[in-house]
């Protein structure tokens, strides 16, 4: 990876008051601030809007000229950070706008297990409310992906999941990865209306979501005729891709990225 020092390319965004279409038109969103600090090695912002009344803030981190595409990056179930921004400034450093988004709002505590579950647990109970969370933040980050290039979602563990959600509820991306995420379809939904490719990164001793687990979501994505791939790390438990976890395998890790990188400029 070449690191550089990367220029802002923000403009001066206009406040901004719009509905999601389409399905997600319950979802207001309105575009509070977009502040930017630069810094070394990227330029990273703050990108502020609220649905239906509650305060969500994404982190960005922008690429230097015209961008290869956008990459939004659902984070895990312990809400963003740093993780999260990290991989948004790695990929600003190979070219692409990254917006790290925020489901669980400004407001959320999350100082503990039993705060992560009750997040991620009132989303995977309103799924009408998850995919607009979802819809909103991409709304949300438009003024950012309109500047060039193809737009994807990236995420980890329950942002996996979350990102088979918005495959699911077919957001107009043009393509869905999911890092070690939850494969499970919830009951009556499926993936008729998916909408771009899909790309499952996983590891075989995951004790979430089985080796069955996948079997069944690729089968799934087969019979609707979704374009699709997986990657198996023999032997990587869940978290594979999280430095520090007991979860961690640096050579999956490695794997698992490239491959992500390896699907952007396929589908790009």
């Amino acid at each position: 990876m070449t690191n550089r020092l990367l220029k802002s390319p923000f403009s001066k965004f206009p406040v901004s008051r719009t509905t999601v279409p389409g399905l997600f038109a319950t979802a207001l969103v309105a575009v509070v601030s977009l502040a930017s600090p630069a810094h070394a090695g990227g330029h990273e912002a703050q990108l502020r809007y609220e649905v239906d009344d509650k305060s969500f803030a994404a982190h960005v981190a922008m690429a230097d000229g015209e961008p290869a595409g956008t990459v939004f990056i659902v984070h895990d179930w312990d809400g963003l950070n740093a993780y999260e921004k990290n991989r948004a400034k790695m990929l600003a450093e190979l070219g692409y706008n990254a917006v790290a988004i925020d489901l669980f709002g400004v407001d959320a505590r999350l100082e503990g297990r039993d705060d992560y579950r009750r997040e991620t647990g009132a989303l995977y109970r309103d799924r009408a409310a998850f995919r607009a969370r979802l819809a909103a933040a991409v709304e949300a980050g438009k003024p950012i992906s309109d500047k060039g290039g193809k737009s994807f979602i990236i995420g980890y563990c329950f942002g996996g999941a979350a990102v088979l959600e918005a495959a699911r509820a077919g957001m107009g991306l043009d393509g869905y990865v999911s890092f070690h995420g939850g494969l499970g379809t919830p009951e009556g939904q499926d993936y008729a209306k998916t909408d771009a490719p899909v790309l499952l990164l996983h590891g075989s001793a995951d004790p979430v979501s089985g080796m069955d687990d996948l079997a069944s979501l690729l089968q799934q994505l087969q019979s609707a005729a979704v374009t699709h791939d997986a990657q198996v790390f023999g032997g990587a438990r869940h978290s594979f891709t999280v430095a520090g976890s007991r979860d961690y395998d640096a050579d999956a890790d490695g794997r698992s990225w490239a491959a992500l990188l390896r699907f952007l400029k396929r589908h790009g």
